[in-house]
């Protein structure tokens, strides 16, 4: 299983932390998805076997913010 924290930059608000939560959470392989707001970082657990981390940058790019 493999964890990594990203940085997004646009995420301001609610709607938002929910709408990262829910794009990625629905990825099969995503074991876990937590934004923090205050420090602008996703926390991932997903397993690499089943879905590449750059799928992972793209599902947040189009949900309309910047990864880092």
């Amino acid at each position: 299983m493999g964890k990594v924290t990203l940085k997004v930059k646009g995420m301001s608000c609610g709607h938002c932390v929910s709408s990262i939560e829910g794009s990625v959470g629905k990825l099969t392989g995503v074991q876990s998805v937590k934004v923090n707001l205050s420090s602008g970082e996703v926390d991932l657990e997903f397993d690499p076997s089943v879905v590449h981390l750059n799928d992972i940058k793209e599902t947040i790019d189009d949900q309309g913010y910047d990864v880092e």
